[in-house]
């Protein structure tokens, strides 16, 4: 082996938390990931996640190489629940020389990703009027949820709920001021979901029982369900995934085969794969929104998502000289 069988220029470029707050803005975010749907879905670019389980919590691995991307890579998750930390880097390799192109911190991203995708299906399940929305719950993914919905939903006004009456509180005043839309804190999820034409659902129970249930829902309502991710979590009642006329998934086995709510709806009798189509499909136009009864979207998160979105940022950085080339890399090696 010499000098002349390795390639690896130009150098890795690292992106901080900070960075990825100064690049990314959620309209190019939506675009970007809807964009990425209206592709056909190709299964084996991106595989379901890998877990290890560790002496003090547990590893995540979630590869993509999305189809007609110039990078693949994988985003991972390390979890320490002794300490409730957790840390979430995204790698990006080049497809066409294999080179490390970025190491990113995924945190922010994890976020914008999960509501900008949402808010993507959105845009193929809503109707074109002013609607009343309801947030369950108060923390950064409810707020991430609103933030991104606000952007394509015309809304008309908002009511959000949590257990703590300061973070309601706290929420509303807040987002109103930077969204300039009304909310209102309320006391419970029924009082907030009761009649919602958009419920964000965001929150789990501390014991997993369901936050949403079914005779709260309006006839028509749009439900977005981001917070049953594993197994063992709980977010909607399976009465009301089984009153769905559609469920839209943005990993399609994953949803059906390792989202708690779900497989609590299947172990009920419930036909959840008559009812339930993929992201691709909705935005691609192969499946659409029937014209009454209630459409769920339910995700648990793809490397897909990050990947697209990690791509987007790091041409803005290389464009606009953001992030901190590293001195050392891994070599690229002729095979």
């Amino acid at each position: 082996m010499t000098t002349s069988d390795l390639v690896a220029e130009p150098a890795t470029l690292f992106l901080t938390d900070d960075d990825v707050a100064a690049l990314a803005d959620w309209d190019s975010a939506i675009t970007a990931l809807r964009e990425a749907y209206t592709r056909p879905e190709d299964a084996k670019a991106t595989p379901e996640r890998a877990v290890a389980v560790t002496a003090t919590g547990w590893q995540r691995v979630m590869p993509s190489a999305p189809p007609g991307a110039r990078f693949a890579g994988s985003k991972t998750i390390a979890a320490s629940m002794t300490n409730g930390l957790a840390s979430y880097l995204i790698t990006l390799f080049d497809q066409r020389d294999s080179r490390l192109a970025a190491l990113i911190d995924g945190n922010r991203i994890t976020g914008i990703r999960t509501a900008a995708t949402a808010a993507a299906a959105l845009t193929a399940l809503l109707p074109d009027r002013p609607l009343t929305v309801a947030v369950v719950g108060s923390g950064f993914e409810a707020r991430s949820q609103l933030r991104a919905a606000s952007r394509i939903v015309r809304i008309e006004s908002v009511r959000v709920s949590s257990p703590t009456p300061a973070n309601r509180e706290r929420f509303a005043a807040e987002l109103s001021a930077e969204i300039g839309i009304a909310i209102t804190a309320v006391a419970s999820a029924q009082e907030a979901v009761a009649d919602a034409d958009l419920v964000l659902c965001a929150a789990r129970s501390r014991d997993e029982s369901p936050t949403v249930y079914a005779n709260w829902v309006a006839p028509d309502a749009t439900i977005v369900s981001v917070g049953s991710t594993t197994a063992s979590q709980r977010e909607l009642d399976p009465a009301l995934i089984g009153q769905a006329a559609l469920i839209v998934a943005d990993a399609l086995d994953e949803v059906l085969h390792d989202s708690g709510d779900m497989i609590v709806a299947r172990e009920q009798g419930i036909e959840v794969d008559a009812t339930t189509v993929s992201l691709h499909d909705l935005l691609g136009g192969s499946a659409t929104r029937p014209e009454h009864g209630i459409a769920i979207y339910k995700s648990t998160g793809s490397g897909f998502q990050d990947i697209v979105l990690a791509e987007l940022l790091y041409d803005r950085a290389v464009a606009q000289g953001i992030g901190t080339p590293l001195p050392v890399g891994i070599l690229s090696i002729r095979k």
